[in-house]
């Protein structure tokens, strides 16, 4: 039986993750840098994405844009990985609270959220994509929501959250059956 290799590779291990931080960091001018170096137990420290992704989670936490590059970069990722689901809402739910988001990441999760809906693929983990949409605002995108349709019942209750939670109440909808509001 062959050993289950639950490392990342690529862009999400560990060590490519740490260069992006550093480049992001510098093109944010990021005052002072997290170190995201992870322990990890022996094992090479280049493999280990997903105890450096915790680290840029508690940068999202803490408004650093060069993290929240990198978490946005991962709620764009299609590829699946281990863990990824709870990554990716933990990291959807960081960014919702991250003040220091530029109009080009916001612009990115609309795009990512909005296309998402649009494409049918509302995995587990969009439930907080969802929430992080409605934080950032919709932006132009309320057509394409209203035009989407939805390919299970994930996406139509996805959609139902949008209309129902993210666009401005129509007076009309809200006066009561007397006329009084």
């Amino acid at each position: 039986m062959g050993i289950f290799n639950r490392n990342q590779h690529g862009k999400w291990k560990g060590s490519e993750i740490v260069r992006r931080y550093r480049e992001y960091a510098q093109q944010f001018r990021v005052g002072k840098r997290r170190p995201l170096n992870a322990a990890t137990y022996g094992e090479d420290p280049n493999h280990w994405g997903h105890l450096v992704m915790n680290r840029v989670i508690q940068g999202i936490d803490a408004h650093d844009p060069a993290c929240a590059q990198i978490g946005i970069e991962l709620i764009e990722e299609d590829r699946g990985f281990l863990f990824g689901a709870i990554y990716k809402a933990n990291t959807a739910k960081a960014l919702r609270r991250c003040e220091s988001l530029t109009h080009g990441q916001i612009s990115r999760i609309r795009s990512r959220v909005v296309g998402m809906l649009q494409s049918g693929e509302v995995p587990r983990e969009y439930r907080e994509y969802a929430k992080l949409l409605r934080a950032v605002g919709i932006g132009p995108y309320r057509k394409e929501i209203e035009d989407a349709v939805p390919r299970n019942r994930f996406a139509t209750r996805a959609k139902a959250y949008f209309l129902n939670h993210c666009f401005p109440v129509d007076e009309t909808r809200a006066k009561s059956p007397s006329g009084e509001s």
